[in-house]
Parts: C-alpha cells; sequence; structure tokens
C-alpha cells in the first residue's frame, strides 16, 4: 500500500465505506466532504501487511483543524479504496501522540 495511490484514488472519488465505516462515520459525525478533504492528502501512520482481510493500513488526514483516521485497504476490479473504519482521533486525545500519529503507550 501507498500514500499516493490512496490520495489518487480518493481524489477521483474511488472509494466505498465498509458497514463499519458507515456507523462511524454517522457517530462521529464526518461528513463525505471532510472525508475528500482529509484523505486527498493523507500519510499512512501504521501498516498492517498481515491483516487477516488483507494488507491494510491506519492513514491520517486532516479537514480544516479535523484530523481524521481510517484504516483501508485497496480493492482490485475495480480499483477503489475500502475504509474499513473512519473516525475522529481527536474525540480521544489520551490514546495519540505527536498530533495524532501515534499512539500512547
Amino acid at each position: 500500500m501507498d500514500t499516493m495511490t490512496i490520495r489518487r484514488l480518493i481524489a477521483e472519488g474511488r472509494y466505498s465505506y465498509s458497514r463499519h465505516a458507515e456507523r462511524e462515520r454517522q457517530a462521529d459525525m464526518i461528513f463525505t466532504h471532510e472525508i475528500e478533504e482529509a484523505f486527498r492528502n493523507c500519510d499512512i501512520i501504521e501498516d498492517y501487511p498481515d491483516d487477516p482481510r488483507g494488507p491494510s493500513c491506519l492513514i491520517l488526514g486532516f479537514s480544516g483543524q479535523r484530523p481524521l483516521h481510517a484504516v483501508c485497504s485497496i480493492k482490485q476490479n475495480p480499483e477503489e479504496v475500502l475504509l474499513i473504519t473512519v473516525y475522529d482521533p481527536s474525540r480521544h486525545p489520551a490514546r495519540w501522540t505527536d498530533q495524532y500519529r501515534r499512539r500512547r503507550k
């Protein structure tokens, strides 16, 4: 997985939500335009190459000042980003450090 592919697919509108991601998006009141803004300029902050669901990663992006995280993978045929979960890490500041880039130990 690479950042440039994720950014390109998000910018092209080629992404979808898992049921879990959709529930989390709604619970945190995250709008589609915020996801598109945040993840067009995202960074991979954790990589999960051995995830049982397939290779995935945790990305961080910002919509204005609002941080957003998503665990995502790349689906093939058609190629698109699958958002497995999406949430606002600022709702749990005790879990994150370094501007939401690293988990607190």
